[in-house]
C-alpha cells in the first residue's frame, strides 16, 4: 500500500511539473522596460484639432479629415521607458475613449527629459481621486541626472489650449 502511494505521487507531481513546464507563458500585457505610469487629466475638442504634437508644422492634419466633427474626449497617460544604459525616455499619450474602448489617439516624447538622460524614480498625477473637472494635466516627474544624487521635482503641465510646459518644480 504504501509503494502504491509512493507510485501515485511520484507520477501525480511528475505529471504537475511537465505541464507546468509545457504552460505557454502569458503575453505580456505592459512591457518590462516600462517602469512608471500615471493616467491623469482630461481633454476634449470638437473633432478636427490635431492630436497633441511639440512642434507645429505647416500643414497639420486634422484628427476627420472627411469634415464629419464629432466630440472626441480622453485623458493622458505619462510614463517612463528604461533604456539600455538604465537611463529612461519619457513620453506623453493623448488617449480617446470610443465606443469600443480607450484608444491611443498619440505619442510624443518629451525631449526635455530625454536630454538630461534621467534616471526616473517616479511620476505622480496631480491628484489620485480620477476626476479632473478642468481640461489640461499637471503632473511631477521625479528624476536624477546622478544615480547617487537625491531625485528632483519636474512638472509637466497641459493647459486647456493644449500647449505643454515642462520644467523643474519650483517650492
Amino acid at each position: 500500500m504504501a509503494m502504491r502511494r509512493i507510485l501515485i505521487t511520484s507520477l501525480l507531481l511528475a505529471g504537475w511539473s511537465a505541464t507546468a513546464e509545457a504552460a505557454p507563458a502569458q503575453d505580456a500585457l505592459l512591457p518590462a522596460s516600462v517602469i512608471f505610469a500615471a493616467s491623469t487629466g482630461y481633454w476634449e475638442d470638437d473633432g478636427n484639432a490635431p492630436d497633441v504634437e511639440r512642434a507645429p508644422t505647416g500643414a497639420e492634419s486634422v484628427a476627420n479629415p472627411e469634415g464629419e466633427a464629432a466630440q472626441r474626449h480622453g485623458y493622458y497617460k505619462l510614463f517612463a521607458v528604461r533604456q539600455p544604459d538604465r537611463t529612461s525616455k519619457v513620453y506623453l499619450q493623448q488617449i480617446t475613449q470610443t465606443e469600443t474602448g480607450p484608444a491611443i489617439a498619440s505619442t510624443i516624447e518629451l525631449q526635455e527629459f530625454s536630454d538630461l538622460k534621467p534616471y526616473v524614480t517616479d511620476i505622480r498625477p496631480e491628484n489620485s481621486t480620477g476626476i479632473i473637472k478642468e481640461p489640461g494635466l499637471f503632473a511631477t516627474v521625479y528624476l536624477k541626472t546622478d544615480p547617487a544624487a537625491e531625485p528632483d521635482g519636474w512638472t509637466v503641465l497641459i493647459d486647456e489650449f493644449g500647449d505643454i510646459t515642462v520644467e523643474k518644480a519650483t517650492n
